[in-house]
């Protein structure tokens, strides 16, 4: 009800001066003691952890993690951070995020815009939130595509003993060749590469952290399959499917229709379920899945679980919705 009346004035703003304000007025109500939605108990046992709910951030909302005691208070089951890099960089130029209202979407080209890994994990330390806590990594733009590998691994190593699960980006669309890293060769040394610092983080620290892959919409069946049985062969622990897909269907003649960037939001729900379904059926219950893509209800939700989700994120459906479709989605799940 709150947000419904909030709405027009943050629609307002630009899309990212409204994004920064919300979740500084967040914070302020947090600190006061007035933002708290109490959202029903529905533990879900996932990738060896318990979550308190089975709906969680996505990560992009909270990129240097920031706000995560704030955003608890809004009942997710478990909250994901980032994308963060190793160095801090800027992202894209501005204007980078576009709000599409009559299809309840959003267009970004933001580019990891983040302040670095160091930084992040500062904010983790500092935070008092003791839930299931994702941590998204990347790489830096100016990083090579063949050294990608590197990124992820100085990423990994600084923030394994603060995650509750690692999640590996490589689904972008706007770090320029990003999404190469989804096939061939690259796919095969970056999960090898990553799942052997994991299992040797783990002997080191006595403590196993869940690693996970993120993938983009816009794969082929074959892309799908070599995936799966990437993920099955190098025993990585999850998959989220999906991040923001490059198609710009449903918003064709729409004003920003056009921009550059991944489209999110009810317009790529039928995709990234469809996606979701496929490697539901590619990977046979041997990975467990994470839905996300244009949850906007608690129905949307349901789809997901019954497309072979055991959890799902939401992050644009929050800004057309508000928070109540955190306890819509635990209640429809």
């Amino acid at each position: 009800m709150l947000y419904s009346l909030a709405r027009p004035l943050l629609f307002s703003f630009a899309p990212e001066r409204a994004h920064e304000l919300t979740l500084s007025l967040l914070k302020s109500a947090h600190k006061l003691g007035m933002m708290r939605q109490n959202v029903a108990a529905k533990p879900v046992m996932c990738m060896g952890i318990e979550f308190p709910n089975p709906v969680g951030l996505a990560a992009g909302l909270d990129k240097n993690g920031a706000y995560i005691d704030a955003l608890a208070g809004l009942g997710f089951g478990f909250i994901e951070i980032g994308t963060i890099t190793p160095r801090p960089q800027a992202g894209n130029p501005h204007p980078r995020l576009f709000r599409l209202p009559e299809a309840k979407a959003i267009i970004n080209r933001m580019g990891f815009n983040n302040d670095g890994v160091d930084k992040l994990v500062e904010n983790v330390k500092a935070a008092k939130f003791k839930g299931v806590l994702g941590i998204n990594i990347g790489k830096n733009a100016d990083t090579p595509v063949e050294k990608a590998v590197d990124d992820y691994l100085i990423c990994l190593e600084k923030v394994y003993n603060y995650a509750s699960y690692v999640t590996v980006n490589i689904s972008s669309p706007n770090t320029k060749n990003l999404r190469s890293l989804q096939s061939g060769d690259a796919l095969t040394e970056l999960l090898d590469t990553l799942k052997t610092r994991q299992l040797e983080l783990a002997e080191e620290h006595q403590h196993y952290v869940p690693i996970v892959l993120k993938v983009a919409p816009d794969l082929e069946a074959e892309d799908i399959e070599f995936i799966a049985k990437q993920l099955i062969q190098f025993k990585f622990d999850g998959l989220i499917v999906t991040n923001t897909t490059l198609s710009r269907e449903g918003v064709e003649g729409l004003a920003y229709g056009d921009e550059a960037g991944g489209l999110s939001g009810q317009p790529v729900f039928e995709k990234s379920t469809a996606c979701l379904a496929a490697f539901a059926q590619a990977l046979k219950g041997q990975v467990p899945l994470i839905g996300v893509g244009g949850i906007l209800a608690g129905e949307h939700a349901k789809a997901k679980k019954d497309a072979g989700a055991s959890l799902v994120q939401v992050y644009s459906g929050l800004i057309y919705t508000g928070p109540t479709l955190i306890q819509d989605c635990v209640n429809a799940l």
